[in-house]
């Protein structure tokens, strides 16, 4: 795999839900996410928390570890990663609700967490 290529959505795969006619929650946990700090260069860690309701279909976990692998090189901020993650897995997925949380690893002493959420709830 190239890490330097920029992640794309047509990465992330699917199959089939097993069971389309319950509502039940899936929990996906990726604790080893990492991007670069597009203001120092310097690596940023985190742990991404999937939780979806699926519909037709569930996400494929090794193209989604593919597909945040992609992020590595790329200098982003934790707001725009969060959300852009989010708005690929859900072009993809098409889940009936997602929620997003980043939790950032301390930096200079300040740790930050973005959660976003499809649908968007209301302020």
């Amino acid at each position: 795999m190239n890490l330097t290529e920029a992640p794309s959505r047509d990465q992330i795969e699917t199959f089939p839900n097993p069971v389309p006619g319950r509502a039940y929650v899936i929990e996906i946990v990726c604790p080893e996410f990492t991007t670069v700090c597009p203001k120092t260069g310097h690596p940023d860690f985190g742990t991404l928390t999937f939780t979806y309701t699926p519909d037709q279909c569930c996400v494929e976990l090794k193209s989604l570890k593919l597909y945040l692998q992609r992020y590595r090189n790329q200098g982003v901020f934790y707001e725009v990663v969060t959300n852009r993650i989010l708005d690929d897995f859900v072009a993809v997925v098409k889940p009936l609700r997602c929620e997003l949380a980043g939790r950032y690893t301390p930096r200079g002493g300040i740790s930050t967490n973005v959660t976003v959420s499809f649908p968007a709830k209301p302020n």
